[in-house]
């Protein structure tokens, strides 16, 4: 099995943009966890 260079740079662009997406939606339900809390506590 031989890995060509188009396979490799899309294998490490794909995996770039899931942990990309990744940390944006636990960035965003820190966030919301965060400012539920904070308006609960109010």
């Amino acid at each position: 099995m031989t890995i060509d260079s188009q396979t490799l740079s899309d294998g490490i662009l794909a995996l770039i943009g899931l942990i990309a997406a990744i940390g944006l939606v636990g960035t965003v339900l820190a966030f919301w966890t965060m400012g539920r809390a904070a308006y609960r506590k109010d």
